[in-house]
Order: C-alpha cells, then sequence, then structure tokens
C-alpha cells in the first residue's frame, strides 16, 4: 500500500545523520542507546536472538536520501492537477490493460472470492508501482532502520515497522538484508508496509507462500483481501462527479485531505450538492474538492471511497486509483467488443 505516502506531520524535521556521506549512507550504529534498547525489547517480547540480531542491523545503512524524500510526499507538494498527471497517463492506462487481459482469468477469479471489482484492483496496483515496474530502489531495512532511529516525527511508527519487518523475515523465511521496497519501507507490487504484509497478504495460488514480489495471483489476493478486511462493499458506488447548484449554502468548499465520510446523501442534496447516485438517502457521502488546471472540481465520496483511503491516507490518491480503473476498464470493455 504505494506507502506508504500518507503522513500528516505539521512540522517535519530533517534530521542530520553523524557520519561521511560521499554515498548518502552511514552505516547504523548498533551500539546507539535507543538501537540498544530495540534489540533487547525485540530479545525479550520477541525471542529473537541478540548476537543475530545485532548482525542484521549492522548490516543497515542510514540514508539522508530517505529522510528527505519522506519529509516532501507528492500528496502535500502537488495539486489534484499535477498529480492525476502522474497517474493517469495512456502509457499507464496501456499497461493496465495489458495485465488486465493478460491476467483475465486470475483476477476475475479473485473477484468472485472477494466481491472487490478488477478494476480497482487494477487501478491499485498501477498507482502503486505502474504493474510491478516502480517497487522501490530502497531495501526495506535500510528504510526502516533510518527512520526508526534517525527521523523523530515518526520513530515510533517506524519502529513498529521494523519490529513487524524483523518478525515477517522470520516467519517468512527470509533474509531480511535483501527485500527492496520504497522509502518509506513498504514492499513488493501491491506496497505493503510490514504490519499490512503480516495482516493482509495472502497466498492466492495455495503454494504455502505470500510472495508480493514475485507472485501476480498472490499481489491481486493481497490488495483485494486488504480492501475487504476494511469494509469494502461489492458493487456499491465509489464516488460521484459533483456540481454545486443554485441552492448551495455551504460556503466555499477547500480542497482538503478528506478521509471520512461524515455527510449523507440526503444531507449533501439538502444542501444544494448536485449528483447522481442510486444510494439511499441515508448512506454515507462527502463532498470532495480538488483543484485542478481549470480550478476547483467537486465529487462526492462514498463507503467504498474511503476504504479507498484506508490504503493510503490521501483522497488525490483514492481518486486517482479509482479513475486509472474506470479508464482501464473501458479500454478492456473496447477490447473485448
Amino acid at each position: 500500500m504505494i506507502i506508504r505516502r500518507w503522513f500528516a506531520v505539521a512540522t517535519l524535521l530533517i534530521v542530520p545523520i553523524s557520519g561521511s556521506y560521499a554515498d548518502d549512507s552511514a552505516p547504523l550504529d548498533v551500539t546507539q542507546g535507543d538501537v540498544v534498547a530495540f534489540i533487547d525489547e525485540m530479545v525479550t517480547e520477541h525471542g529473537f536472538e541478540p548476537e543475530s540480531l545485532r548482525a542484521t542491523l549492522s548490516e543497515a545503512s542510514v540514508k539522508q536520501s530517505i529522510i528527505e524524500k519522506i519529509s516532501t510526499p507528492a500528496e502535500r507538494r502537488l495539486s489534484w492537477g499535477e498529480y492525476r498527471k502522474i497517474f493517469i497517463t495512456r502509457e499507464r492506462i496501456a499497461a493496465g490493460t495489458t495485465f488486465w487481459l493478460e491476467n483475465r482469468a486470475m483476477l476475475e477469479r479473485i473477484h468472485k472470492e472477494t466481491g472487490v471489482a478488477v478494476e480497482m484492483i487494477v487501478g491499485i496496483i498501477g498507482v502503486e508501482t505502474y504493474y510491478g515496474r516502480i517497487t522501490g530502489k530502497d531495501r526495506v531495512l535500510d528504510a526502516l532502520a533510518t527512520l526508526a532511529f534517525h527521523y523523530p516525527p515518526r520513530a515510533k511508527f517506524f519502529r513498529r515497522q521494523l519490529v513487524e519487518f524483523l518478525i515477517l523475515a522470520r516467519e517468512e523465511e527470509l533474509d531480511a538484508t535483501q527485500p527492496m521496497g520504497s522509502y518509506a519501507g513498504a514492499m513488493g507490487r501491491p506496497q505493503f508496509m510490514p504490519s499490512s504484509f503480516r495482516a493482509y497478504a495472502v497466498d492466492a495460488t495455495g503454494d504455502g507462500k505470500r510472495d508480493i514480489w514475485n507472485n501476480w495471483a498472490d499481489v491481486a489476493g493481497s490488495v483485494a483481501n486488504y480492501f475487504v478486511e476494511h469494509g469494502w462493499r461489492s458493487g456499491e458506488q465509489v464516488v460521484a462527479q459533483a456540481t454545486l447548484g443554485h441552492g448551495w449554502h455551504g460556503g466555499a468548499p477547500d480542497a482538503k485531505n478528506k478521509l471520512s465520510a461524515k455527510q449523507t446523501v440526503a444531507a449533501l442534496s439538502n444542501k444544494g450538492v448536485m449528483f447522481a447516485t442510486d444510494l439511499p438517502g441515508d448512506s454515507k457521502g462527502e463532498l470532495l474538492t480538488y483543484e485542478s488546471a481549470r480550478g476547483k472540481e467537486h465529487w462526492v465520496g462514498f463507503h467504498n471511497f474511503f476504504v479507498i483511503t484506508r490504503y493510503n491516507r490521501s483522497s488525490m490518491y483514492a481518486l486517482a486509483a479509482y479513475q486509472l480503473g474506470q479508464e482501464i476498464a473501458g479500454k478492456v470493455a473496447k477490447h473485448a467488443g
């Protein structure tokens, strides 16, 4: 889950790392107080062998580039119009169409088993890693060690992810120094954080492994399972484009990162928001506003839209993943015709 790029930190610190940076990195100091405490915790609470764990962590590199990247995620730097141009391209739509057609039987099987729409699975994988083309250039161990011990604004979160990653490596019989991922430690083709891997990744082929790096069935099945576990409702509308009618009396809406629906379909309609849906009036909905090249555009997100934001805590991400999936579904339908 393309990471995770969703940190809502009001004041971000770029923390200098001691050492030489000819190659942008320095070895993790395993004698550093908080690293020593972390090792002790892993031994006491999770049964790790101290010398082996110390040896693994001593292989980690602390990288300034990771801190710089996580301090400026695209969702905070770009407008919706700029952000959309990254993901909704002819090339990515074509790649997604090819991916769907080549994996049609597998994708339809997972849809039948989970109720998650194929276009949603395909949209997520397309935004996250461009169908496996962009899976990250940092070792997961480096990313998590850097952020756990040298990035105070999110140190608690990333230490938990480092715990999860080391347990995951033990459970899955992986060499912890090998897996590659994003600058935030998101892994594989669906970009799962370690905690998400342990909780939601599935073996969709029955071979006894959860391989989100190489096995497309496991990747698609894991994305679908993530959605199911977060309340996806099969066949239910995700979002509807909207306009503000003459009766609108809610003031000028701002482009904010909304992650939950606090209104209802009926309440929004009564306020003068005009949109099309077959959902009942008491269904949850929220007015979303985005800054595009042509000015503000408005949408209403329903329950399933905010399930997407659980994958990545950005309403821009959710709309991009949805729209990419819809564009690809249209191309697939034309191909079948």
